[in-house]
């Protein structure tokens, strides 16, 4: 992979096709380090990472995309997310074994994928697209079929510790449209895992279509930050009764609240208790250091 942590689009300069490519390495990394994931779960998890990364190439506003995945095993959920500015995360629940050699399908029976659109200014959108296929990038494909109209073939590919994807996609515009579609398609279709994973973007786009005229964009940087803080943590804490909270400080001396997604630890006394429920201060709390 000579092209990590970076998505790159791919032009077709006479086809009305886009296409995107990521590849994700110290990103992975930095999202599963602070976890003791299965290896199953690492895989699966890496293939959401590079899937948020493709469909966030999308992205014309300031939010996030929110990919999940739940299910009735053992495995309840699977999720990864993304920004307009490539920032994306992950998180596993589950308990219980987990094989280490479970596919997609068998980690989640019963279950679904569910798509969030949630800009910072407007409405959320969300598509839920049942666990029909085989694999993660097969769910995804049918997403688009049956909510956008727009033929689409997505490949994504993860060993745990490193995750690549690629998607292509009819562009919602009037042209040659089929028989162009049939032939990329096509060409895409002989993409294996390995070539995904350790080829680099050039050598891939040469590998697949060097008889067409395509090139690549600019690429823009992917990387692992958790949006998590103290002020964050605290005004989550305002779910909670002021009373039961000023108890578990009585008997324990700190609420503590734990990011699930970085496993920063926030630690508040009465004091940032008090500011929180007062009328007169924000939910920033006091600026005792814990």
């Amino acid at each position: 992979m000579s092209n990590p942590d970076q998505i790159q689009r791919i032009m077709f300069d006479e086809l009305d096709i886009r296409g995107v490519v990521s590849g994700l390495q110290k990103t992975c990394h930095d999202c599963f380090e602070n976890h003791d994931y299965p290896e199953a779960i690492k895989q699966v998890l890496g293939e959401m990472l590079a899937a948020v990364s493709l469909l966030s190439s999308n992205l014309k506003f300031e939010g996030r995309l929110i990919l999940q995945a739940q299910g009735q095993g053992n495995v309840r959920l699977l999720m990864a997310e993304s920004n307009q500015d490539r920032d994306v995360r992950a998180i596993a629940r589950f308990e219980g074994e987990i094989p280490e050699n479970a596919s997609f399908r068998e980690l989640l029976p019963e279950g679904q994928v569910v798509l969030t659109i949630d800009p910072d200014q407007g409405n959320r959108y969300q598509g839920v697209v049942p666990l029909d296929g085989e694999t993660l990038a097969k769910c995804l494909e049918s997403y688009f079929i049956s909510s956008e109209q727009l033929p689409t073939q997505v490949h994504l590919a993860s060993d745990g510790e490193t995750a690549a994807g690629m998607m292509l996609q009819v562009l919602p515009a009037e042209g040659t449209g089929e028989e162009d579609w049939d032939r990329i398609s096509h060409l895409a279709s002989t993409l294996k895992s390995s070539e995904l994973l350790e080829l680099g973007n050039e050598t891939l786009l040469y590998r697949l279509f060097h008889e067409e005229q395509c090139r690549l964009y600019e690429p823009d940087d992917v990387q692992f930050k958790c949006t998590c803080s103290r002020e964050r943590s605290l005004a989550s804490l305002k779910l909670v009764d002021k009373a039961e909270l000023l108890d578990v400080i009585a008997e324990s001396g700190m609420v503590n609240v734990n990011c699930q997604f970085c496993n920063a630890h926030y630690g508040f006394d009465s004091t940032d208790i008090e500011a929180l429920f007062s009328d007169e201060t924000s939910a920033a709390g006091s600026k005792n250091v814990h």
